[in-house]
């Protein structure tokens, strides 16, 4: 079943199963933001999934399954924690800052700072795993690091989505969201 949901306002949410809500935005960055935010929860519940199914063994990185993941999170993971935040920070944070709501991009900041070195390590880790496999000291940092970055991104995300995403859509004009839309795809 299929269920829409117009929300009042220019966000609209579209139900298609109990657990999957898609978000609209006519805001082009906060759209980018929200698609992006989409593919790291699909990698954070793979990663999930991955340390749960290793919980008691160590895995074999030449599995095929196992060393795509592995790839994909050296790639995925510094992508996430390097581009993604360094344009919320020094962009759309000050954009807060200057429509006086400075308090969300200081909470957002303090997050960022916490995960910066998890997702450096993991993807580190992850890298190394892929070409080496794991000895069974660097898996288990490996699990313990994924676990936290889990948790804490996944945490993270939802906030964006429920706070940040819905206030630059309601709060950034036509022009600035050109001038940085241009700006970070740009730099993709």
């Amino acid at each position: 079943m299929r269920l829409v949901k117009r929300a009042p306002g220019p966000i609209s949410y579209h139900v298609a199963s109990k657990e999957r809500r898609t978000m609209h935005f006519n805001n082009r960055i906060s759209q980018t933001l929200h698609d992006e935010h989409r593919v790291t929860v699909a990698l954070m519940e793979r990663l999930e999934q991955f340390l749960v199914r290793y919980r008691r063994a160590t895995p074999d990185a030449s599995d095929a399954g196992a060393n795509q993941l592995l790839r994909e999170l050296s790639v995925g993971i510094a992508d996430e924690v390097e581009r993604h935040f360094a344009f919320e920070e020094d962009q759309l944070f000050p954009h807060l800052e200057a429509i006086g709501d400075a308090a969300i991009g200081a909470h957002l900041t303090d997050e960022h700072n916490a995960m910066r070195p998890l997702g450096a390590r993991l993807s580190t880790l992850a890298g190394a795993a892929a070409t080496q496999g794991f000895e069974a000291a660097l898996w288990e940092e490996f699990r313990r690091i994924g676990s936290e970055l889990t948790e804490r991104m996944l945490a993270h995300v939802q906030k964006e989505e429920m706070a940040l995403l819905p206030i630059l859509e309601e709060t950034m004009d036509a022009e600035t969201e050109a001038r940085l839309f241009d700006e970070y795809v740009g730099n993709a």
